[in-house]
């Protein structure tokens, strides 16, 4: 219950001192943030998915190349 004033007296102190527009602006600032930090994170996760997958491709597409080296050699 005292973080819910804690939070309330926070916002009226914001709107009192930079005014509703500012606070406003604020708020609209941290949402962008928060869902840039999600998709940075996502993006992290994907990159590490790739690059797992690739490791485990790897031998597969070496094998592929020696074998087409071959062919172009004859």
């Amino acid at each position: 219950m005292l973080g819910l004033y804690v939070v309330v007296a926070i916002i009226i102190l914001l709107v009192a001192y930079a005014g509703p527009e500012e606070t406003m602006r604020l708020f609209a600032y941290m949402d962008l943030q928060l869902r840039y930090a999600w998709v940075r994170f996502r993006m992290y996760l994907m990159r590490r998915k790739l690059q797992q997958q690739l490791l485990k491709d790897l031998p597969e597409y070496n094998k592929l190349i020696k074998e087409m080296s071959k062919d172009d050699q004859r």
